[in-house]
């Protein structure tokens, strides 16, 4: 029998094929072998540094045990001093390590099935019994048992505690959002609720102003029906107490007459301002500009009061520059008239004096007196409506407090301003200030005085009187009679045709604007006109006071006079239209 030792035919054997065959082959094969046993110790160590060192937890296990090797980081996260304490104290991996044996269960069926699976979270118990939050990477080794397998295991604690707090801020925002949803919606239903009240208002409202326009225009037409009516019997009273004034009477009837006057003269006034103030608040009342001799103006106001003065013993001075002025001549003497009016009505010894002076950038109308005077306290107040500067019983003819009121309102209007001074017993200054830009060209100072010779001869002076009302045509006449005049009173256009078919041939007209049958005084005016071809002067006396009608006469070159008619602007218009024929 052949010895193992002995060398066969072949001439190669085992001791070949491990490169132990001989001794100079072992010596050629162990410094390769020795490197490659040192690569793989170097290996080993690596992976060995990687297994012990590594954060996340790396273990071994089988399923149906506990495990079989575990680095630090594992002992770490599951509470364990140390990787033995770990591997000592959980021998089963289903009911010690894993919080849920039914999603033990399903990983190991799942292992079972595929083989592996991959960042699954789930919860592991700590040595204190305590979960912690874990995503387990694991793959299985049949290779080294039928349940044998790798892990790879994070700790997702701060993640999973930081989600739940996102989704527990998520849930408090989602209620806080039903919540404020909620509340809007209580507030949209409380807003819309509030619309709904407030458009039941905003309608009850225009219903309101619907019929307090509606009251305002109703008020507006009986304002000027009534003062129609009114003014027509208080001018025929007037004009027939005018007429009493310039006869001779006994002193106690003479007293009566004059106290009738004052009376009527202080309603006619009352009447007036509560047109106008009416007309002011509405913003009714529109200017009518033209240019304006203001110096004629002022001269005529100014003879209109020289009679206040002589019956109250007061001087008057009149201080007036030659000026014109694009301006309202109606506004703006009405402005003067009450600020004179005032002065007069307070001024119980001393006088007053009108004058006009040139500023800087301005023009001023100034009124004083030695009044009263206006405590510095109520220099405002005395612009309001109704407000007096005395008490009733303090002397003086006494209105309702509307004058100030009135000429604040249409200095406003106007675009001039207005200002006051006083001392109290010493006496007033009223300035209207109107800018230099409303004056006009010289050329208009050569305009004739607006107002006449007041105190004129009329002896034969020819008027024929047009007007409807029997009363005013009676004591228009016998005033005009008074001065001279021979007075033609005609009910209308007929008949004062019927008046130049028998030879009349007027030297003036005075004529009413509202008659019978809708006819007006222009009408009959022209009628005179066409029948004599010759252009009468003709003036128009109304009650009617509304810019329209103003507007209407202006543009037809006719003299406005209105209702009720004082005796010395009556005079000056007679004068004025008697001048060329006189």
């Amino acid at each position: 029998m052949k010895k193992p030792s002995d060398s066969t035919s072949t001439g190669y054997d085992i001791g070949d094929l491990l490169g132990l065959s001989s001794q100079s082959a072992r010596k050629s094969y162990y410094p390769a072998l020795q490197e490659r046993l040192e690569e793989l110790e170097q290996e080993r160590n690596r992976y060995k540094w990687l297994f012990e060192n590594a954060l996340h937890g790396i273990f071994q296990a089988n399923l149906r045990g506990g495990f079989l090797a575990c680095n630090p980081a594992m002992a770490r996260i599951c509470g364990y001093d140390n990787p033995e304490q770990l591997q000592k104290k959980v021998i089963r991996l289903r009911e010690q390590l894993f919080c849920s044996a039914a999603e033990f269960d399903q990983l190991r069926q799942e292992l079972l099935d595929h083989g592996s699976l991959s960042a699954r979270e789930t919860r592991l118990r700590r040595a204190d019994q305590t979960p912690v939050y874990v995503a387990l990477t694991m793959l299985r080794r049949p290779d080294l048992g039928p349940e044998v397998v790798e892990t790879f295991v994070a700790d997702i604690t701060e993640r999973v505690q930081a989600r739940q707090k996102l989704e527990q801020l998520n849930a408090e925002l989602e209620k806080r959002v039903e919540e404020r949803t909620e509340a809007l919606q209580n507030v949209n239903v409380d807003l819309r609720y509030q619309i709904e009240e407030r458009e039941k208002v905003e309608q009850e409202l225009k219903v309101a102003v619907n019929a307090a326009k509606e009251a305002n225009r109703s008020k507006d037409k009986y304002l000027a029906a009534a003062s129609h009516d009114l003014l027509q019997p208080l001018n025929a009273a007037r004009l027939m107490i005018s007429a009493l004034q310039d006869s001779q009477l006994p002193e106690a009837e003479n007293r009566m007459v004059h106290q009738v006057h004052r009376a009527l003269e202080g309603a006619e006034d009352l009447l007036a301002d509560l047109l106008d103030i009416s007309k002011l608040d509405q913003q009714a009342m529109k200017p009518d500009l033209t240019c304006l001799n203001l110096a004629a103006m002022l001269k005529g106001l100014g003879e209109e009061f020289e009679a206040v003065a002589a019956n109250a013993g007061l001087q008057f001075r009149l201080r007036v520059p030659p000026v014109s002025l694009r301006t309202d001549p109606r506004m703006l003497a009405r402005i003067v008239r009450n600020l004179l009016s005032n002065a007069f009505r307070y001024t119980r010894e001393g006088g007053v004096m009108l004058s006009v002076r040139q500023r800087r950038d301005r023009l001023a109308i100034e009124i004083w007196d030695t009044g009263v005077g206006i405590e510095s306290h109520k220099l405002q107040d005395i612009f309001t409506e109704f407000h007096q500067l005395l008490p009733q019983g303090t002397g003086g003819r006494q209105g309702v407090g509307l004058g100030l009121a009135i000429v604040e309102r249409m200095v406003r209007v106007l675009g001039y301003g207005i200002r006051v001074t006083s001392r109290p017993g010493r006496g007033s200054r009223f300035e209207v200030s109107i800018p230099l830009e409303h004056r006009v060209n010289e050329a208009w100072r050569s305009q004739s005085s607006a107002g006449g010779a007041i105190h004129g001869n009329f002896d034969g002076l020819a008027v024929l009187v047009v007007d409807n009302e029997p009363a005013v045509l009676e004591s228009m006449a016998a005033l005009l009679e008074g001065w001279g005049c021979e007075v033609f009173p005609a009910d209308g256009e007929s008949s004062a045709l019927d008046m130049l078919s028998e030879g009349l041939v007027p030297d003036v007209i005075l004529a009413d604007f509202h008659l019978d049958n809708c006819a007006t005084g222009c009408e009959a005016v022209y009628a005179v006109r066409r029948a004599l071809d010759h252009d009468v002067p003709a003036a128009i006396i109304t009650a009617d006071r509304s810019d329209e009608v103003r507007t209407l006469l202006r543009a037809q070159y006719l003299p406005i006079l209105n209702k009720p008619v004082k005796p010395n602007r009556l005079r000056a218009l007679l004068a004025s239209l008697a001048a060329p024929s006189t």
